[in-house]
């Protein structure tokens, strides 16, 4: 049976499901730059590309070295094709603005160039992430700069979202709205080739994820939740369970992906005026069509991550996904506190 490589995968889905030409070819760039970016990371030392710089993001975060270049990869790929109207990044301040020089297209793209990159220095694997909108009518010009409105959309209205990772393989898993697949770098093809057809997280799980070093800080219904995973046959919910935790989420929903599990980063008691840590637009938004798209759950312990109106780039939420009996539970936890 000949592969079939994402380019391949993606123009049958253009003539038997009527996916847009021009959201195709985007996809395709943003491949390509995870190709570039994935080369880039495996080189480490010998690149001279570990370490941190000397700026912050907007979140107040160390940016490292590889943090920019990623970002500078997908904002280069991206700027000249004519597919989008405007990018938003985790890295940027505000809303990068397609050249004049270049058409603009009828998407934003929106990503987290190297999410996990603190784990970079170690040799963890890190990846990106990425979230596809359609650009609203009433903010589309050719010639006028799009602010931040723009791109203020409820996850549901996503129309593609993925996530590379670059570990001991580099793998790009997709969703159009249609299911989930994933694609391998074949590096001496240069392709990336479907070898995971049909992803589907299984419904009930033995594992979770979620920093434990911050129990003192979580709400109730968290403390309620984990402390019952932790009690194990002899607890509330009659079976064990093991814990998993790498820090970096692309990782963590990768192996959930894969295998099952819930993965947790609740709100806590240290910030209280902030309603999570990770972000909605660049983290949760994308990572939580991929779950739902693959039969889990994705919720911020009181309502759908999909649903969630933002109210400004750089919004962060709490984030509960994976297998959708547990999602279920640990919501169902805080809307009943």
């Amino acid at each position: 049976m000949p592969r079939v490589t994402l380019s391949r995968y993606l123009i049958e889905q253009t003539r038997s499901h009527n996916t847009p030409a021009d959201l195709r070819f985007l996809i395709e760039v943003v491949a390509r730059a995870c190709k570039e970016i994935s080369h880039t990371v495996s080189k480490g030392a010998l690149g001279g590309v570990l370490g941190s710089t000397e700026t912050e993001n907007v979140q107040g975060e160390v940016q490292k070295k590889l943090d920019v270049m990623s970002n500078e990869i997908l904002l280069e790929a991206n700027e000249w094709g004519g597919h989008l109207a405007a990018m938003a990044s985790e890295e940027m301040d505000s809303a990068y603005q397609i050249p004049g020089r270049y058409p603009k297209g009828a998407y934003l793209l929106v990503f987290d160039p190297l999410d996990g990159s603190s784990n970079i220095d170690v040799n963890v694997s890190v990846g990106t992430i990425f979230s596809v909108l359609r650009c609203p009518s009433q903010h589309f010009s050719q010639n006028d700069s799009l602010g931040e409105a723009a791109f203020l959309q409820p996850g549901s209205r996503q129309v593609a979202a993925g996530y590379a990772i670059y570990g001991p393989q580099t793998m790009l898993m997709l969703t159009l709205g249609d299911g989930v697949k994933g694609f391998t770098l074949d590096r001496e093809l240069g392709s990336f080739v479907l070898t995971h057809d049909a992803i589907r997280v299984p419904e009930t799980t033995h594992e979770f994820a979620i920093n434990m070093s911050n129990q003192r800080h979580w709400q109730a219904p968290v403390q309620r939740y984990v402390g019952e995973l932790l009690a194990g046959t002899e607890g509330a919910l009659g079976k064990n369970y093991n814990m998993r935790w790498i820090a970096s989420m692309v990782a963590d929903v990768h192996r959930i992906l894969t295998r099952g599990g819930i993965f947790m980063y609740p709100r806590d008691s240290r910030e209280p005026a902030k309603p999570g840590k990770l972000r909605l637009m660049y983290e949760a938004n994308p990572m939580a069509f991929i779950i739902e798209q693959a039969g889990g759950a994705a919720t911020n312990g009181e309502q759908r991550i999909l649903d969630i109106v933002p109210q400004s780039l750089h919004q962060r939420v709490a984030v509960f996904l994976g297998s959708k009996e547990e999602v279920e539970r640990v919501t169902q936890y805080h809307q009943t506190a």
